[in-house]
C-alpha cells in the first residue's frame, strides 16, 4: 500500500533499499501501536467493572488513540510537548512557557499547529 500511495512515476533506482525503508517503519508502527495498547489496557484494569467499555468501543478507541499518536509523531518535539502538557496535565500557556523556556506566543503557535493536526484527523473521513 505504501509504495501505490508513493506514487512515483519513475522506476524505482534501488528498490530493495526501498522496501526496507517500507518494512523497517511498518515495524516502529506494530511496536508503537503495542505500547499504545498496552498503555491502554492497563488503565482500564484499574477501571471499576461497570465502567470499563464495551469490546466495540475498545476498539475505536484504540483506533482513535492510534491515529492521534501518528498525528502528533509528526509534530516537532516541543510542540507536541506543549499539546500533551496542555491536554494531559492542564497546564496554561504561561506554564507551558516557563517549563518550556519558551515565550507564550510560540506555546500559542504550536498548539494551533497541534490542534490542527487534529483538527484535521478528527474530519480527514467527513
Amino acid at each position: 500500500m505504501r509504495l501505490l500511495k508513493a506514487r512515483q512515476a519513475s522506476p524505482l533506482k534501488e528498490p530493495r533499499a526501498y522496501l526496507s525503508s517500507i518494512a523497517r517503519g511498518l515495524m516502529i508502527d506494530q511496536f508503537r501501536r503495542r505500547a499504545l495498547e498496552k498503555a491502554y489496557l492497563e488503565s482500564l484494569a484499574n477501571l471499576p467493572e461497570q465502567e470499563a467499555p464495551s469490546e466495540e468501543q475498545r476498539l475505536l478507541i484504540l483506533d482513535t488513540l492510534e491515529r492521534l499518536d501518528l498525528a502528533l509523531q509528526r509534530l516537532k518535539p516541543r510542540a507536541r510537548q506543549a499539546f500533551l502538557l496542555a491536554q494531559l496535565d492542564g497546564l496554561s500557556l504561561t506554564q507551558i512557557a516557563q517549563r518550556l523556556d519558551v515565550s507564550r506566543a510560540t506555546v500559542e503557535r504550536d498548539l494551533a499547529k497541534a490542534l490542527g493536526v487534529c483538527y484535521r484527523m478528527r474530519y480527514a473521513d467527513a
